[in-house]
Order: C-alpha cells, then sequence, then structure tokens
C-alpha cells in the first residue's frame, strides 16, 4: 500500500529486521537488551507491518492476534529523523483497515507518551481499568543471558 511517498508491507520477507532489532533493543525501555533469538519469535508469531520511505524501512507496528476477535499493538515505531510527517497515522490506518483485523472485537495497547497519535484512530483510555491484570517482569531479558 502507498500512503503518500510511505510504502506499507505485512510481508516479514520485506522488513529490515535488523533495522528494526536494533532500535527496538537499544532506543526503547520495553524491549532494551531483548536476546536476538526472542526479538525473532516475537516477529515469526505477530502480524507485523513496516513502513517504508524510498526502499529504506523506516517504520515498524506488531499486532499479536488471533486475527478474529482481539489483538495487542506493540513495537510502534518511527526512526526519529521521520517523526512529525505523518506516518505514523498512515501505518495506523492502513493496519485497521486490513481486513483481518477491521472486524476485531478488541484491540489493546500500552504506551507512555504517544496517547496523541492513538487517540485519532479510536483507542480511548480503559473504561474499566480496574480488571485488567498482568504478570511483568521488567528483568527477563537479563535472565536470557
Amino acid at each position: 500500500m502507498q500512503a503518500g511517498e510511505l510504502t506499507i508491507s505485512s510481508r516479514n520477507d520485506d522488513l529490515d529486521l535488523d533495522m528494526v532489532y536494533a532500535f527496538l533493543s537499544r532506543e526503547t525501555p520495553w524491549a532494551k537488551d531483548m536476546p536476538r533469538a526472542t526479538f525473532e519469535r516475537a516477529v515469526a508469531g505477530s502480524l507485523c507491518f513496516g513502513g517504508f520511505v524510498d526502499g529504506q524501512q523506516i517504520a515498524f507496528a506488531r499486532l499479536i492476534t488471533d486475527a478474529a476477535t482481539f489483538a495487542y499493538l506493540c513495537d510502534v515505531f518511527v526512526l526519529p529523523a521521520y517523526r512529525g510527517r505523518g506516518y505514523a497515522s498512515a501505518l495506523m490506518k492502513h493496519i485497521f483497515a486490513s481486513p483481518s483485523l477491521a472486524s476485531l472485537r478488541r484491540v489493546v495497547l500500552v504506551t507512555t507518551d504517544a496517547h496523541h497519535v492513538y487517540a485519532p484512530h479510536g483507542f480511548t483510555s480503559l473504561a474499566n481499568p480496574e480488571r485488567y491484570m498482568e504478570l511483568h517482569r521488567p528483568d527477563v531479558y537479563r535472565a536470557a543471558d
């Protein structure tokens, strides 16, 4: 799909996994120090989207989904040099227009500072946060070494 100068692909063969892994494991707090094998398993078990400008990947998003009722959107980023140009919004529009995702009952995500990116696409704060629970292991990647 073309979105202006942005080309979007959901084919894992098109992704620059070296760039995605380097960015996630070095630049994000949620995937810092993730082992490469863990990253590769995550990609293999997910629906991934890459955003490309002039053939170079500049954006990424990953959905963990059953492709019928539920998805967890994660690992979304646009490289810093390309931010502020609407690429994240174009990526979100493309993802949620995909036939296999358009009829999902619930899509969740976690963000610390990008609420403004997701709100225009229908995301809101949890209506019932008291119902949600988590098992969080922030040091699990250190134990995997």
